[in-house]
């Protein structure tokens, strides 16, 4: 697909179809907005949920993978989420030792700090 920007019209390209792809790239970015935020608030819901349910079964860790997948889904489709987590990792840098490598490169993109 062409490079289709909202700003410039290419020389060769009649209106009409210049104004259906515009359109088209920005129903589909509007979508995908939409699509990031709605992951990021359902990650946020799970890291809620996961506390009681934690404390609810005690013997049995449902809570935990259910905030690992919170923390993922907030880490990876929302920009305030994953600085709000940098920021609890920045304050409390002994939790980042508890977080597996695969962890952090899924949600940061990163490996974990040495020290």
């Amino acid at each position: 697909m062409p490079d289709i920007r909202p700003d410039t019209q290419p020389e060769n390209a009649d209106a009409e179809t210049y104004s259906e792809e515009t359109s088209k790239l920005s129903v589909r970015t509007s979508v995908q907005t939409v699509l990031r935020q709605f992951l990021a608030l359902l990650g946020l819901f799970l890291i809620a949920i996961a506390i009681p349910i934690a404390f609810l079964t005690p013997i049995l860790p449902i809570g935990l993978p259910i905030a690992i997948f919170g923390v993922v889904l907030l880490g990876r489709n929302s920009l305030w989420g994953r600085r709000w987590m940098e920021g609890v990792l920045d304050r409390h840098p002994r939790v980042e030792r508890f977080a597996p490598n695969w962890l952090m490169r899924a949600v940061f993109g990163r490996e974990k700090r040495a020290g």
